[in-house]
């Protein structure tokens, strides 16, 4: 008999413990979570530090450093849950998107362990997975809502109908936020991750840079973003303020960009709340660990009387809780993968 010919009729159990691997870029990350809501373990080793010299990731030294740490962190993630691999009743892994060597050794261990302990395969979107840090924010949480998707890789508006029906209301059409950050924060001269390091900057700084207005003569859809305008748009400053000989107030330029990236991100979740009706608002993805967004959206919240669900800084950012906590819905559906699972650089926004 097969691997999945074992697998594929599994009891369902309700209260099923998931592991969640995730591989996708620079953090190696493994977590036990128990009916997709209560976090057992949670291990993450980072090789940000390692990608900094470069300027940003490195999807070579990604690869070796997940195929280094990833045993580690799974031995640490056990042995905080005080369990076994015999113990965990699924294993899921992210598919995609993201780095497709990173990706591979995530997906090749899942799929090692999953068939050395008979227990189900559980394919993921990394996408879905940081939509699902807000049931680990909010363990009463049920859709529907609106969660705002801000990372490095996506920038999108999405209505969360059903636990499983996402339907995206815009997106970005060119570079996501996550990327204008670290865009911005190179031409600043900050290291990588440039999203704490402009967010850093931009607390001793003031709103006095003109920026524009992303999308104001666009013909798409109300809900769509576009950051490159505004990428450029710093940079072409920088330079020509350096070309003058005049020095740039770094600071002023940081806070400018943060809150022109930023404002809009919470402008068009307010259009989105009216049009759906929805009552609760989510953020997911990296760029919710901002502090001036988080601010901003609590402020917002408050004043129009929505329920914010607002994960903590470490689950926005790339972790193995999320991937587990999305793992739980889709093997309450069954949706198992056989070892024929592959890695997958880009995944559907939905």
């Amino acid at each position: 008999m097969s691997y999945f010919e074992k697998v594929k009729n599994t009891e369902i159990k309700k209260d099923a413990v998931i592991m969640g691997i995730e591989s996708s870029c620079d953090e190696t990350a493994v977590a036990i979570v128990k009916n997709g809501r209560e976090i057992l373990a949670d291990e993450i080793i980072s090789s940000a530090t390692e990608h900094a010299r470069f300027g940003g990731v490195v999807p070579e030294i990604a690869s070796r450093n997940h195929t280094v740490a990833i045993l580690t962190a799974t031995e640490n993630a056990l042995k905080s849950a005080g369990l076994t691999l015999n113990d965990i009743d699924a294993f899921a892994v992210t598919e995609g998107a993201g780095l497709l060597g990173a990706l591979l050794v995530g997906v090749s261990f899942a799929k090692a362990v999953a068939y050395s302990t008979d227990k189900p395969l559980v394919p993921v979107s990394h996408i879905r997975g940081h939509i699902a840090a807000a049931y680990l924010a909010d363990k009463t949480l049920k859709p529907p809502f609106v969660t705002i998707l801000a990372s490095g890789g996506h920038t999108a508006i999405i209505a969360v109908e059903d636990y499983y029906k996402l339907t995206v209301l815009g997106g970005t059409i060119d570079d996501a936020v996550g990327e204008a950050f670290d865009k911005v924060a190179r031409v600043l001269g900050l290291n990588y991750p440039g999203g704490p390091n402009v967010e850093r900057l931009a607390k001793t700084g003031q709103n006095t840079v003109k920026l524009p207005k992303m999308l104001a003569h666009y013909d798409g859809g109300e809900y769509d973003f576009s950051y490159s305008g505004l990428k450029t748009a710093v940079i072409n400053y920088v330079h020509t303020e350096q070309q003058k000989g005049n020095e740039v107030n770094k600071a002023d330029v940081a806070d400018s960009f943060q809150h022109s990236a930023i404002d809009v991100l919470v402008e068009k979740a307010v259009m989105a709340m009216k049009k759906t009706g929805y009552t609760t608002l989510a953020v997911s993805g990296g760029v919710g660990a901002n502090g001036y967004l988080r601010d901003l959206l609590k402020e917002t919240c408050e004043k129009r009387g929505y329920k914010l669900v607002l994960p903590e800084k470490r689950y926005c950012t790339d972790n193995g809780a999320m991937i587990a906590a999305e793992g739980y819905l889709q093997y309450l559906k069954g949706n198992f993968a056989d070892l024929t699972l592959n890695a997958k650089a880009v995944v559907p926004l939905k």
